[in-house]
């Protein structure tokens, strides 16, 4: 039976293939009696444990597949694990009221999403999914069942579903996922997010007739429109198919332009480089077109593990990196892990504030070590490459001191072992903290460049913690504080003649490209599959009038002014 349907087009792109249903395995929760309450407790106590551990590895497996502010998601479904109501509720209901743990998880769990759908809009709707979701995990743990056990059928399908999880949307083999399609869900929804930073169209809020379709049955989904056909017609295919293959041929031109260097109507040339996680990512990057690495992500090396990274360990997986790479520049950012993820055998503890705490290069005056270590392996690894070294989280002079005393070391002591080195290297720091940004001229003394991190400095400008569901929608790099510290750290640096680079989200985002431009920065840091788009966009601008641009919205009051003129901006370029 043929249907046509419309939902939230939320991942462009367009997919034709068998659909696959998905049904979470549904684990019945009835309230029992229990003899021995401490005894569930304590099940309860495993089960947390239990969930916390797969959170790790899953955030470690979004880290490498999809971007640190995918990662964050798992990051936040762990700390909702460790949140003091929850756990006292939890006690009360088990200890005291005596539930057994099952029934307990779920009424306690159910009870925080109610809190947020009683909260008007999409935004808290898909947040009390994920709450959904950890609760879940939870039962699973508790029933001794693995989401990773879950496998696709052998050929790549359309995967359709009531709701997907962040869960559920990581575990899939990407290799066998054609597109998404979810009968709820927002736009902003982590299904939504996942699905455009793997490059998968992605439709939700699809009223589908899920008792009357049937898997294998041929669907087309626009993840353009919106648009979803079930069992068309071979006419209906003939025209979805011209138009994948147009979108395809677009996407392939745009992709063989991406090879060339980004110089801007008026010459300039721009240095576009990508974020990456791992060898895959620098492949797809150098497919892409990327011109280098301006964030090698390397807390993957940490993270899933019981025990610190040997030097050879690191060694080995920097350069099979370097290798992917060739000569094109790689800036390494040091491990930057800390109060905000689990790691128990680095010695961090629960605190507080975690992101205002022991974390990043704050760690070298009690653990210099695992830098030195690090510091050793990399200049091991790159004896071929243009390696560029990157602090995370200064926010002080002294820590720059004390890491390059650190290298200095690291460097000597590979020399009076006879170990051939790294010859061409670059000393540099990430401007992610305000005070960073405001002593940017001093700084500049002491390093070869700095790269400017907005999501951190969005962070810590605005006092948004990312991880906070209710909050972190405030969070914009277009705040007029944000493009000021962003312009002032431009500034500084090129005044002490050193190059800036930006490695947040705003680098990939077509509608910061001319503001960027215009502020001087020299290097545009993204995942890799935004480079083509920025490529072309920064080809067809002039920087003399993304200079008059910059100025203007430098004089602008609010987040919102900014964004509307710079959509006018764009608009008209």
């Amino acid at each position: 039976m043929r249907y046509s349907v419309k939902g939230l087009a939320t991942s462009s792109g367009i997919a034709i293939g068998p659909l696959w249903i998905y049904h979470p395995i549904h684990i019945s929760v009835d309230q029992k009696p229990i003899g021995d309450a401490q005894a569930e407790w304590q099940r309860i106590e495993t089960a947390l444990a239990m969930a916390k551990s797969q959170l790790e590895t899953l955030q470690a497996k979004a880290l490498e597949m999809c971007g640190t502010a995918e990662a964050e998601i798992f990051q936040a479904h762990a700390l909702f694990l460790e949140d003091p109501e929850l756990l006292g509720l939890l006690k009360e209901a088990i200890l005291s009221q005596k539930e057994n743990a099952e029934y307990g998880v779920n009424q306690v769990v159910e009870h925080y999403a109610q809190m947020l759908l009683a909260l008007e809009g999409e935004y808290f709707r898909a947040r009390a999914t994920d709450v959904r979701d950890v609760g879940r995990r939870i039962l699973y743990c508790l029933a001794g069942i693995r989401l990773e056990d879950i496998s696709l059928p052998d050929q790549p399908v359309i995967i359709v579903s009531e709701d997907l999880t962040p869960s559920d949307t990581v575990q899939f083999d990407r290799n066998k996922i054609l597109g998404f399609c979810t009968v709820k869900g927002g736009p902003t929804s982590h299904t939504a997010i996942l699905a455009r930073s793997i490059g998968v169209p992605a439709v939700v809020s699809a009223p589908l007739p899920m008792d009357k379709i049937q898997n294998g049955t041929i669907m087309v989904l626009n993840g353009s429109t919106g648009e979803i056909g079930i069992t068309p017609d071979e006419a209906e295919l003939e025209v979805m198919r011209k138009k994948q293959a147009e979108g395809q041929t677009q996407w392939t031109k745009m992709l063989e332009a991406a090879q060339n260097p980004a110089v801007t109507y008026d010459g300039k040339k721009v240095e576009v480089v990508a974020n990456i996680g791992s060898a895959q990512d620098a492949r797809q990057a150098v497919k892409n077109g990327a011109e280098g690495v301006g964030l090698l992500r390397t807390e993957f090396l940490y993270l899933d593990r019981q025990s610190l990274p040997t030097e050879d360990e690191q060694v080995a997986i920097y350069s099979e990196i370097f290798e992917v790479m060739g000569d094109r520049p790689v800036v390494v950012r040091t491990l930057d892990i800390g109060g905000d993820k689990s790691v128990s055998y680095l010695g961090i503890e629960a605190e507080a504030n975690p992101f205002l705490g022991w974390r990043a290069i704050r760690m070298i005056s009690e653990r210099p070590e695992i830098l030195r270590d690090q510091l050793r392996a990399l200049l091991r690894a790159g004896i071929n490459s243009d390696l560029r070294i990157m602090l995370p989280m200064v926010s002080n002079l002294e820590e720059v001191e004390m890491a390059r005393a650190i290298y200095d070391e690291a460097r000597q002591s590979l020399l009076n072992e006879g170990k051939t080195i790294a010859q061409k290297v670059q000393f540099g720091m990430m401007i992610e903290v305000p005070s960073a940004a405001l002593i940017a001229s001093h700084l500049a003394e002491l390093v070869d460049f700095f790269s400017i991190g907005t999501n951190d400095l969005t962070q810590y400008t605005i006092a948004i913690d990312r991880t906070n569901e209710r909050v972190a929608k405030l969070a914009s790099p277009f705040h007029p504080a944000v493009i000021a510290l962003i312009a002032h750290t431009i500034r500084a640096a090129h005044a002490k003649g050193k190059w800036v680079g930006l490695c947040g989200e705003m680098a990939g985002d077509p509608l910061g490209t001319p503001l960027l431009l215009g502020l001087g920065l020299d290097e545009f840091s993204m995942a890799p599959k935004s480079i083509p788009a920025v490529k072309q966009l920064l080809r067809s601008l002039n920087s003399a009038d993304c200079e008059k641009i910059a100025e203007h919205a430098l004089t602008l009051s609010t987040t919102a002014k900014v964004e509307a003129f710079l959509k006018e901006s764009v608009s008209n370029l």
